[in-house]
């Protein structure tokens, strides 16, 4: 499950000084508007990936007859974590160009892995836990950028659960059983809900610290990136409640 990697990059310390009062205000605006942009071009690029890879029935590529995946189901899986490893890993060596090219390869690649979403879920249940995945987030990261209770404490808390959680998938995927299959879809969503809420106020307390700094360009894309994930994840979680299956 590449997708469920949620990387956590320390960006450098700007060197000259944020501007106070209302230009501080505005310029977080800009810098948060431009996150949410990038973060919502994103998963437009995989929605489109996504839907024209099924359409065209270029999905059956990524699995073979007995369900198993093919090598391009191997590569459509294990690239994401790849590029999302490169981006936090390398954010101070790589360029801005590189940063945003990897980003969109990223959302690329990710509409390649979720085609096969399409298998198995109709696409009237996809398109209505699309919309109400779209209303929860706007909901909760509005919360996280409003409210003034520092959420810094939730951080170690929460990658903990990420932790736990992917442990779970690996353990439930070995040892099936629908019962924990549910459990870990209700974790799945709390968790992401939560994380939502956590990064967009962690994001919107980075503009603080790279304010129009060189580094500005890189850390919308990585703030962009975050909160992309933390969308997805919450799409798939809730696409096992409310997802109708083709079967």
């Amino acid at each position: 499950m590449a997708n469920q990697f949620d990387p956590r990059a320390a960006y450098p310390r700007a060197t000259g000084p944020v501007a106070d009062g209302v230009t501080f205000d505005a310029g977080l605006r800009t810098y948060m508007l431009s996150v949410y942009n990038y973060m919502a071009s994103g998963v437009l690029l995989t929605g489109v990936v996504a839907l024209l890879f099924a359409q065209s029935g270029l999905v059956y590529s990524l699995f073979n007859e007995a369900g198993r995946p093919s090598l391009l189901g191997w590569v459509a899986m294990i690239a994401p974590l790849g590029v999302v490893l490169t981006m936090s890993f390398g954010i101070n060596r790589l360029s801005e160009f590189s940063v945003k090219a990897l980003f969109w390869g990223y959302a690329a690649i990710m509409g390649v892995s979720l085609s096969t979403i399409f298998l198995r879920y109709t696409g009237s249940s996809i398109a209505v836990t699309f919309f109400a995945t779209s209303a929860s987030f706007a909901a909760l990261s509005l919360y996280g950028y409003t409210t003034k209770r520092d959420l810094g404490a939730m951080g170690k808390f929460l990658m903990m659960g990420v932790v736990g959680l992917v442990v779970a998938m690996l353990l439930n995927a070995f040892f099936p059983s629908n019962t924990a299959s549910l459990m870990i879809s209700a974790v799945g969503v709390l968790l992401f809900a939560a994380l939502t809420v956590y990064d967009t106020q962690k994001i919107k307390n980075m503009y603080d610290v790279v304010g129009n700094s060189d580094f500005r360009g890189k850390s919308i894309v990585m703030g962009a990136l975050t909160l992309y994930l933390d969308f997805i994840n919450l799409f798939l979680f809730l696409l096992r409640f409310m997802g109708g299956n083709r079967n």
